[in-house]
């Protein structure tokens, strides 16, 4: 009898084990987006009638840079903020797709300073003197730090800033290949993490990495759509979506926005005269100069042709002239390969610009703008800045 009623345990624990994981797949199967499957994967540790650990942290392999990045961290900043999660999902008898859903319409967890303190990590990916999340991406094996051996890894950044007495590490796989890890604790409860969790968080875990490489995968294909082949700026497509983007924000929030304009001077001459290879080298290296030098918050594109825009948010115009000179003027001190043949001996270029909402109501009246501001700029002898439609050389 005693035997049976253990069987019967046993069933009823793998059915809701199962039950688990089928709704958390579920789950990621209804999104693309990186950031939303992140959020899914986490959810489904930490939640009451997911995995249940009290915290969870998201790291992912940033192969190119050599980097291990945080990237996401569900956790409450104390034991009260936690009672009263869960209290309120309690009450409100949440599932899976109502946690989900709340994240939606809640930017809680982004803003939360436990999500903050995670984005901020990066760590290099290395063998020797390895970090602790080093070693368990190049081990690539479920790793349990119990109250004993954690003691053995106090000085590990990762173990330093959260403070663990006890911490599982899964490695997030696809085909073989470690894509990132998840770290889960009881930082709260203090509940002991069992073979059980520990087998659970891998089983999640080989499900969530094959979902998040679908997802790079994805997002690889649509940079790519977007993508001018020659420079690897945004295409014109892709610009007037993000200008169009851009300019709704800014009505939303009542911030200015600029648009800059950026043309080769002379281009046909260089072009008729050492041919399109010659000009497409000119090309390359006049986006990763404009690339190079803008902001990070910046939208630096390919319009057509030997001509490029910048669209940049949050920027009055004052502001935007300045860094549109800074510019033209470093493109002016460059040396580009053959540029005697040009009538001024030198490779430049004229730029105009326009701002919202000074300049324009919409993403057509702000290009037109620009547009004849570069023209004036071209008009007062090229290698100049325009921000007025009357301007002065600069």
């Amino acid at each position: 009898m005693e035997e049976l009623a253990k069987v019967k345990q046993e069933l009823e624990r793998t059915k809701t084990e199962l039950a688990i994981l089928y709704e958390i797949s579920n789950a990621m199967r209804t999104t693309l987006k990186l950031e939303e499957i992140l959020y899914i994967i986490l959810t489904g540790v930490t939640a009451h009638l997911g995995l249940g650990f009290n915290r969870a942290l998201l790291f992912l392999v940033n192969e190119k840079d050599g980097l291990i990045e945080g990237k996401l961290g569900i956790g409450p900043d104390s034991g009260e903020e936690a009672n009263r999660i869960w209290r309120h999902i309690e009450q409100e008898k949440m599932d899976m797709d109502d946690l989900i859903s709340a994240h939606k319409v809640s930017n809680n967890v982004m803003d939360s300073s436990f999500n903050r303190q995670v984005q901020r990590f990066k760590l290099q990916l290395k063998e020797q003197n390895a970090s602790l999340l080093s070693l368990s991406v190049f081990e690539g094996m479920p790793l349990h730090l119990t109250t004993e051996t954690i003691q053995s890894y106090r000085n590990d950044p990762v173990i330093q800033v959260l403070n663990p007495e006890e911490i599982a590490i899964v490695p997030l796989k696809a085909k073989d290949k470690v894509k990132g890890l998840i770290l889960a604790d009881n930082s709260i409860t203090k509940k002991p993490i069992s073979k059980d969790d520990i087998r659970m968080l891998n089983m999640l875990a080989n499900q969530a990495g094959l979902a998040i490489e679908n997802s790079q995968l994805y997002e690889t294909a649509v940079i790519r759509s977007h993508t001018d082949s020659l420079t690897n700026l945004w295409n014109h497509g892709y610009f007037q979506y993000l200008l169009q983007s851009e300019m709704e924000k800014a009505k939303a929030t009542s911030v200015p926005l600029s648009l800059v304009t950026v043309d080769i001077d002379d281009f046909k001459v260089y072009n008729d005269s050492l041919g399109h290879q010659a000009g497409d080298s000119i090309l390359k290296e006049i986006a990763r100069l404009l690339k190079n030098q803008s902001r990070k918050m910046d939208y630096v594109c390919r319009y057509g042709g030997e001509e490029f825009t910048i669209i940049l948010p949050q920027t009055e115009k004052r502001e935007a002239h300045l860094i549109a000179e800074r510019l033209r003027q470093d493109i002016e001190k460059q040396i580009f390969i053959h540029e005697e043949i040009l009538p001024n001996k030198k490779l430049t270029v004229s730029i105009g610009l326009a701002t919202f909402p000074r300049d324009g109501q919409n993403p057509s009246e702000l290009i037109s703008y620009s547009d004849k501001t570069l023209y004036q700029a071209k008009h007062k002898g090229k290698n100049t800045t325009c921000s007025e439609i009357d301007c002065i050389t600069a």
